[in-house]
């Protein structure tokens, strides 16, 4: 379920970047580029927040990588 990162609190949709930006092993001090880029493409429609709810968890994709 793609759900609208505009929809989030701003506390909320930071804490989901950062959690995807640190899955790789990065460490948050350091993350602060990639935050950006992440919150970047969600503002641009080219990533979208995407929930599962049978896994209660979020992912952020490229629009290339949802299904059609």
């Amino acid at each position: 379920m793609i759900v609208p990162h505009c929809r989030l609190s701003a506390e909320t949709l930071t804490g989901v970047i950062e959690e995807y930006v640190t899955r790789d092993g990065t460490e948050l001090s350091e993350a602060s580029a990639k935050i950006a880029a992440v919150r970047y493409g969600l503002d641009l429609g080219t990533l979208v927040l995407v929930y599962d709810p049978e896994a209660d968890s979020c992912n952020i994709l490229s629009v290339d990588q949802l299904d059609d």
